[in-house]
């Protein structure tokens, strides 16, 4: 019988990777079916995050409004599993004796074996341990759902920054083996992935052993081997640490170009005080050296970064220079946040009296400042030409798709959807708040070239010129689409 899962996901990409082990892992022991409605459900799972503030409490809050689904069907499976469930443990069962399952980011793999061990015994089940690396070891092959798909490559921190709650719910970094990578890559590839995106919580502290004791590969080392992987074409990697970015990195984005020129490198303030407070381990001018490097090496490269405002003791003075660091190195995008102390870091011990209203104020001119930049950055999009993967159906207009360009925005357009899961070159025609609108010209990497084109030749507007005319919004009869649209509601997976 196919048991249906619901799975609610609070939190970062690593968070997202896991869900979807989560479904691989349960797909072992028979098949599973996503849906959008928990009410349908078989289990219910929630990958829960402990980054922002109160974080316990919503998980408490959405428990407490799944309480009435298992007291309407004992049968009913609840599992609370991420960085929440590694931190609170045992106190959630207690709190919320109706949950069946808890466990950690280290255990998912573990899954069925405890959903199934808690129905035989009609008992609670609890697994936060830390095992290195078994994790990997004992998942099944990932399915892909798309023509892009994350792979994990290092879990953990070892950075300790003194506001961070990862190292104590995630553990110290643990690399995977170089091997042991490449091969999920090539198996995602063999199911028509285009893209890859290696995560990590400091993906640049990779340090992967070799096969045969040859030594370890780091980021830049697996970035030049996945590009080798028949089929990748494009490559993304998150989260980055500046303290470990070295200049074979930078020398990567220089000469691997699947290698996207978007970069995400959080730096949290441009205030060395509140930098040293943080337990950063740089400067602001390091970090603004690092990136002058990146940009020599790759000028198209975009930015986009992290940042906490309101961390205890920050000044006027310091939120002014964390407004010129932005302003010198014209973020694209961020993640920024009120600062909320988290139990257990040293950040919660400092002294915080700034009032909550100039904070408040601080972020909006943050977050006005670098939604300005990359306002900027989208209008200067248009008119030029961008190679989109093409993900989905566009949700608005069941005649278009929706891609994403190397730069990370969402581009909508006029196409047949057996575009989906192939590369298309996309001329930029209007830029929206949140997207991008634009016209399809050619498709680059299809069996047949248009207009006497070779495949995949490079993007070039003289050659866009010549063959923008074939294109009216469709593919041309013979361009083949490869069939992998992303999933929703309703995928069925088998083990």
């Amino acid at each position: 019988m196919t048991r249906k899962v619901f799975i609610r996901t609070h939190g970062c990409q690593m968070n997202e990777y896991d869900s979807a082990r989560m479904l691989d892992a349960l797909a072992e022991e028979g098949p599973v079916e996503t849906t959008d409605n928990p009410e349908e459900a078989d289990i219910l799972l929630l990958n829960t995050c402990s980054i922002r503030e109160k974080a316990q409490e919503k998980v408490f809050s959405e428990l407490g409004r799944w309480r009435p689904l298992k007291d309407a069907r004992k049968n009913v499976v609840i599992g609370v599993g991420g960085c929440v469930a590694s931190q609170e443990g045992e106190a959630i069962h207690e709190r919320a004796p109706f949950v069946d399952v808890v466990f950690g980011p280290q255990t998912l793999h573990r899954l069925p074996e405890l959903v199934r061990e808690s129905a035989e015994t009609h008992q609670p089940v609890v697994d936060i341990s830390f095992p290195e690396i078994e994790k990997f070891d004992c998942l099944p092959e990932p399915l892909a759902e798309g023509p892009s798909a994350y792979v994990s490559i290092i879990e953990g921190c070892s950075k300790y920054c003194s506001f961070c709650v990862v190292p104590y719910t995630r553990g110290e970094e643990i690399s995977r083996p170089l091997d042991d990578v490449l091969d999920e890559v090539e198996s995602l590839a063999e199911q028509g992935v285009r893209e890859i995106h290696l995560l990590g919580q400091n993906v640049n502290a990779y340090r992967g052993p070799m096969e045969n004791g040859e030594g370890v590969a780091d980021l830049a080392l697996l970035i030049r081997e996945v590009a080798e992987v028949p089929g990748i074409d494009r490559i993304r990697y998150t989260t980055s640490h500046p303290v470990e970015f070295s200049n074979a990195l930078i020398e990567a984005h220089r000469d691997v170009p699947e290698l996207v020129n978007f970069l995400h490198l959080p730096v949290q303030s441009g205030s060395d005080r509140i930098l040293a407070a943080m337990k950063r381990g740089h400067t602001a001018i390091e970090y603004k050296s690092k990136i002058r490097k990146l940009m020599a090496a790759r000028p198209e490269l975009t930015l986009s970064s992290d940042f906490i405002v309101g961390f205890p003791g920050e000044t006027d003075d310091d939120f002014e220079r964390t407004m010129k660091l932005i302003e010198d190195i014209g973020f694209d995008h961020s993640f920024s946040f009120i600062y909320s102390a988290r139990p257990g870091t040293p950040a919660a011990n400092l002294a915080d009296d700034t009032p909550m209203a100039i904070k408040k104020e601080r972020l909006q001119k943050l977050q006005a400042r670098i939604t300005a930049q990359a306002a900027a950055i989208s209008e200067a999009m248009v008119g030029k030409l961008q190679r989109v993967l093409v993900e989905r159906p566009a949700r608005r207009d069941e005649s278009e798709v929706a891609g994403r360009t190397e730069n990370n925005r969402v581009v909508n357009f006029p196409a047949d959807s057996e575009l989906i899961g192939q590369f298309a070159d996309v001329r930029i025609t209007e830029a929206r708040p949140n997207s991008l609108r634009g016209e399809l010209v050619w498709v680059p990497d299809n069996r047949q070239p248009m207009a006497g084109q070779p495949v995949g030749g490079p993007v070039n507007e003289s050659a866009a010129r010549s063959v923008a005319c074939t294109v009216s919004g469709s593919i041309p009869s013979g361009y083949g689409g490869s069939g992998h649209v992303a999933s929703g509601a309703g995928t069925v997976r088998h083990g």
